[in-house]
């Protein structure tokens, strides 16, 4: 006889990670946002508002 697709009684995970996945991959997200703007601001700063927007178009420019 088939096998139904879904079980009626869906299997539960009760290890001690589970549900973390979610949440470390959504710090991990955040970090790397994070990091972007930092550095984004750094440039800024360092380089000044004109020389900024020169590199990122220079860069846009590379890749396309």
């Amino acid at each position: 006889m088939a096998q139904p697709l879904h079980p009626s009684h869906p299997l539960q995970d009760n290890s001690s990670t589970a549900g973390r996945t979610p949440s470390v991959l959504l710090w991990a997200g955040v970090a790397t946002f994070g990091l972007l703007v930092l550095g984004a601001l750094a440039l800024w700063f360092h380089y000044g508002t004109q020389m900024f927007f020169e590199m990122i178009r220079a860069g846009f420019a590379a890749c396309f």
